[in-house]
């Protein structure tokens, strides 16, 4: 089954809440998925595709607080808007500062939840391809051997060919053709962007 290319997670007891939000959300494309509590949210399976939860904060059962906890517990890092009919500063305070990326308090502007929403998405499209990119430039450092792992970290240290074969007690040939496979095998175009590519994968320079 194809996957839709985003999609609005909607959790508020509210029916007509629920349902005024998901025909204004279904007005410009968007794919909405509605739920009444937490729980059956938590519950829900979810595509694997850009996301965000619009959410009010105050749910029978586990509370908007409580899910945003939740998520953030299970490494489900969607965004999330809030939605109160009752918001109070502290409240909106907390929600925040655990990463929320709007607090809207009813009665809200419909296009301020639009703006939050596609602001959310826009997140959520970025930090997947993130993940994305540094889940391949780790498996390119998998498929490295454990000498070539060797040589390119005093490689981006900044020794030169002769000081490599000295440290590991090899040739300046065999160095380069390490260096040539680790290039190759990282996909990357110079030697700075292979510097680039080790403070992404969070791997320190050899050191001299």
């Amino acid at each position: 089954m194809k996957q839709p290319d985003s999609v609005v997670f909607v959790v508020d007891d509210d029916s007509s809440v629920r349902e005024a939000i998901k025909s204004l959300i279904g007005s410009v494309g968007l794919r909405v998925e509605t739920f009444e509590t937490a729980q059956e949210f938590l519950r829900s399976t979810r595509p694997d595709a850009p996301g965000c939860v619009v959410l009010d904060v105050r749910l029978p059962g586990l509370s908007g607080l409580d899910l945003q906890r939740e998520l953030a517990a299970h490494g489900i890092n969607l965004p999330v808007i809030f939605i109160t009919g009752h918001g109070d500063i502290p409240m909106s305070v907390r929600a925040m500062k655990a990463g929320a990326l709007e607090f809207l308090t009813k009665p809200f502007r419909d296009q301020d939840l639009l703006d939050a929403i596609q602001q959310a998405l826009e997140r959520d499209r970025g930090a997947r391809q993130h993940r994305a990119e540094n889940a391949e430039l780790r498996e390119r450092f998998d498929s490295l051997t454990s000498r070539e792992r060797e040589v390119m970290g005093l490689v981006v240290s900044g020794l030169l060919y002769k000081q490599i074969a000295g440290e590991l007690g090899t040739s300046e040939v065999t160095i380069k053709i390490h260096r040539s496979q680790v290039m190759k095998k990282m996909g990357a175009g110079s030697l700075a962007e292979l510097v680039r590519m080790t403070e992404k994968l969070g791997i320190p320079a050899a050191k001299d």
